[in-house]
């Protein structure tokens, strides 16, 4: 298991209305490069807390909350200036995601993803991406936050798969992340590339103005080069079922526990594939692998 203690950056609320201008093309949906494993096929996981996007503004706010709480840990500067959602979090093309326990419905972790569809990512606001990324399908994971500890690791190990597997399937060609040197390391380890690899720190108008690393991730390629490498991360996102990873469709029963609400109406505009951001099958053990996952 991938240690994510000090990850940092995440999503935003979809909304089922949309502007119809100004849309940048999306690649063929990657559900049909990458199709699904057949879930019945598939050994199940469950976790304790259930992942899903933020619907209404009760829930934006318990993410906010917990957002703030996590970068008071690490950058308490900048968490005082995160106590209300941000207009990032309800902008078209941009998600938050919330994880909470199943037990009692308590707020464990939550992270924004912002695609291009609409509008260029935040980080190009201090970046201007190169021409090999410029017309691709993108999207950046921002302000992600959990809770200290062990079960805080965990949580934002599954929110990093609930990323790379929205990537998948809704068309994204590159995951793009901003990381603090010497967090971008373990970035690099997943092998992410670094998008300016002769350029220092870029300060990052959307994270304080502190220098971070830009790196990408090819979506499509990703599953292939992690089982060449004998990943440890492999398994985990792509042999194994995650039944409460759910970015589901209207009314679907999300649920088990206290305190989690039902899916948004405008999730639908993700369409019928997100229904279970799981693949499927080898069992995953909770063991400390040497690497770690931070914002």
């Amino acid at each position: 298991m991938f240690d994510l203690s000090q990850a940092s950056d995440v999503l935003s609320i979809t909304e089922t209305e949309r502007p119809a201008g100004n849309l940048r093309p999306v690649s063929s949906p990657a559900a049909v490069r990458s199709p699904v494993s057949d879930l019945s096929a598939m050994r199940e996981e469950r976790l304790p807390f259930i992942i899903t996007i933020a619907s209404d503004e009760a829930a934006l706010r318990d993410a906010v909350a917990m957002r703030q709480a996590a970068y008071g840990r690490h950058l308490p500067e900048l968490a005082a200036t995160l106590s209300e959602p941000e207009a990032s979090d309800r902008e078209p093309g941009a998600i938050v995601l919330v994880a909470r326990a199943r037990l009692d419905g308590a707020v464990l972790g939550t992270m924004r993803i912002q695609t291009n569809r609409y509008q260029p990512l935040h980080l190009e606001d201090s970046a201007p991406l190169p021409a090999w990324l410029d017309s691709a399908a993108l999207a950046e994971a921002t302000r992600l936050g959990v809770v200290a500890g062990p079960v805080g690791r965990v949580v934002k190990t599954a929110l990093f798969k609930a990323f790379y597997q929205y990537c998948v399937l809704s068309g994204i060609d590159w995951m793009v992340i901003t990381a603090r040197p010497p967090l971008h390391r373990q970035y690099e380890a997943l092998m992410f590339v670094d998008v300016f690899p002769s350029q220092g720190l870029i300060p990052m108008a959307h994270v304080g103005g502190i220098g971070h690393r830009v790196l990408a991730l090819d979506v499509a390629q990703a599953r292939t080069r992690w089982q060449a490498a004998g990943h440890p991360l492999f398994a985990y996102m792509c042999l194994t079922h995650h039944p409460d990873l759910r970015l589901g469709l209207p009314g679907e029963d999300v649920g088990d526990g206290a305190g989690v609400a039902e899916a948004s109406s405008g999730e639908a505009s993700i369409g019928a594939h997100l229904r279970d951001l799981s693949f499927g099958a080898d069992e995953v053990r909770c063991v400390a692998s040497g690497f770690s996952l931070a914002v």
